[in-house]
């Protein structure tokens, strides 16, 4: 039984989710709070599992009680997020802070297609409830065994997939690459319409590569990075010399929007002998598939390990098929990928 504390300082979402998480019978909601300050004292009182927390509530916001919930006495958190400008980035600095995931609410702020919600939220809790924040440093387990490295030449283009836990994961690797690395990047982390372009942002800011939300006729070129927008699936096509990204909403049935498949298919199809597909934490199983293609095409790939996974799920599916070339965790993935990868010097 995962048992939850509800925060948000309007009655009607707390209602609304609780009766969406006890519409599992895995899931207890234990308590609710009307702001920041209440919440700590539920915290306290309760022990919840998790919690899921509002960001815009009087006394104290849902940012300051993250600081205060993960200094003393940290827990899985899961932010209940608006979709505007201003939501993305308070949910992509709680990301930072600690936060799990979040649940999107809208711009009037209620909750969005509370049916499609209520089976997501659940999934979620199921999974990050039982997994307690780490407070001090724990011995990794062995590694994994991996595929020896291939022995043709390097991979000019680096495709990236990434759900629950990816954030953070990715801006410690695109603050991680040398002013040398000139690799062209694709990102497809499932996030919504209102926040892929914020995040692109934060990657712009974190590293020496150019990133942006991806618009159809962008080219994949030396030192530019693109951030596949939520709502939609991106594509990249071989246009004579070039490789150039496709905006599209086909497949309509997929089960993401982005789909990490969808891409990483496309790569197969265009230069998959010269890609290097590299997939990180998050829950499901998106990219399997797409990985696949890309391993018949020719191309690399690398899991993410357990032990650095907010969520070993995709990771994971990855391995367990066997087509992880390398597994690692993600302080060393930054590395790996410029030790593939095809890069220059910048000039100076």
């Amino acid at each position: 039984m995962i048992r939850v504390l509800v925060v948000d300082d309007s009655a009607f979402i707390r209602k609304a989710l609780a009766r969406m998480l006890e519409s599992d019978p895995e899931i207890r909601v234990v308590g609710s709070a009307r702001d920041g300050i209440d919440a700590l004292e539920q915290v306290a009182k309760l022990d919840p599992d998790l919690v899921t927390l509002d960001v815009d509530m009087p006394r104290l916001d849902g940012l300051g009680a993250l600081r205060r919930i993960m200094a003393e006495c940290p827990r899985p958190v899961v932010m209940v997020s608006s979709l505007t400008e201003r939501g993305a980035e308070v949910t992509l600095q709680a990301l930072d802070l600690g936060a799990l995931d979040y649940i999107p609410k809208g711009l009037d702020g209620s909750l969005l297609d509370i049916g499609h919600i209520g089976a997501s939220l659940c999934a979620k809790v199921k999974v990050l409830g039982r997994r307690r924040p780490l407070t001090h440093a724990t011995p990794r387990p062995p590694r994994a065994a991996v595929a020896p490295r291939p022995k043709h030449g390097p991979r000019r283009y680096l495709a990236i997939g990434a759900s629950t836990g990816g954030p953070p994961a990715l801006q410690k690797i695109f603050s991680g690459f040398s002013r040398r690395f000139l690799a062209p990047v694709v990102v497809v982390q499932h996030m919504p319409k209102a926040f892929t372009g914020s995040f692109a942002r934060r990657l712009d800011a974190a590293g020496p590569l150019c990133v942006k939300e991806a618009e159809t006729g962008d080219r994949l070129e030396p030192g530019k990075g693109f951030v596949a927008p939520g709502g939609s699936h991106l594509v990249v096509r071989k246009e004579g010399p070039n490789l150039t990204l496709f905006v599209t909403e086909k497949p309509a049935e997929s089960l993401h929007k982005p789909s990490v498949d969808v891409t990483f298919r496309s790569f197969a199809e265009a230069v998959g002998h010269s890609t290097l597909a590299v997939v990180l934490t998050g829950m499901g199983s998106d990219g399997l598939e797409g990985v696949k293609s890309l391993k018949a095409a020719g191309g690399h790939a690398l899991a993410q390990e357990a032990g650095s996974c907010v969520v070993y799920g995709m990771p994971r599916a990855i391995v367990e098929a066997g087509m992880a070339d390398e597994v690692l965790p993600i302080e060393e993935m930054v590395k790996t990928i410029e030790g593939l990868m095809e890069w220059t010097q910048r000039p100076s």
